[in-house]
């Protein structure tokens, strides 16, 4: 951590798309007074995997990956996320240690809010236990989701699938084409479930047919139909 600063949490524009949406004003004062502010660099891990949860992360501003390193030495990544989400509360609802590591892909600002804090607004405000449960929920669709795509997709649709998964995430630049987020063949790789020798062909054949374009680690879509026909994805 390089940084620490103070945000009022009525004057942040990303509580509004969170889980404390719908607090009242006086939550919300205990919320910014009881809150710590962070700023991390690219590449700086928010947590860590295998360590003890102190409470739960909210990004104010920035890019996360989730990710978890196999006995193998081989990093998965496990979810993407973006700013308003939370981070951690899987660990520590379970009380239980990290099962992954969250490292910032770019500078990105972080909201801690401590373990007795956070029970004592799921305790007290229904309307975010809800809204917690929605997140579980669809965090475990994502999961299983990802099992299935292992076993059952080619890595070709499988590449698809993560690039149409990085546009629903953060969407496009302002061209309206180029997904809004840099990563590493590698990092693609991992979200995919393949290597990062497959990743960089299977790009390359995408773009061969048109489908997207890319310059550097900047993609486009092109064709989105067409990516999205070849995800083949089934819900």
């Amino acid at each position: 951590m390089n940084t620490e600063s103070h945000i009022d949490c009525k004057q942040c524009k990303n509580r509004y798309k969170s889980i404390f949406c719908d607090l009242k004003e006086e939550e919300v004062d205990v919320l910014s007074l009881g809150k710590a502010c962070k700023t991390y660099k690219k590449g700086e891990e928010i947590f860590t995997q295998g360590t003890p949860p102190k409470g739960i992360f909210i990004i104010n501003a920035g890019k996360v990956k989730i990710s978890r390193l196999a006995d193998s030495g081989n990093e998965q990544i496990v979810k993407m996320v973006n700013s308003g989400e939370i981070l951690g509360y899987r660990a520590l609802l379970s009380n239980e240690m990290y099962s992954s590591s969250a490292v910032a892909l770019e500078v990105t600002s972080i909201c801690f809010l401590p373990r007795h804090l956070f029970f004592r607004f799921i305790e007290q405000n229904a309307t975010l236990a809800g809204a917690l449960l929605k997140i579980a929920a669809s965090d475990l669709k994502h999961t299983e989701r990802k099992l299935v795509d292992l076993s059952q997709k080619t890595a070709r649709e499988r590449i698809a699938e993560a690039l149409l998964y990085l546009k629903e995430i953060y969407g496009y630049e302002q061209d309206q084409t180029t997904i809004n987020v840099i990563l590493t063949r590698g990092d693609i790789a991992n979200i995919a479930g393949t290597t990062r020798e497959t990743s960089i062909r299977v790009l390359a054949g995408l773009k061969k047919d048109k489908i997207i374009d890319f310059s550097g680690k900047s993609i486009k879509v092109k064709d989105f139909p067409g990516l999205v026909s070849l995800a083949n994805i089934s819900d």
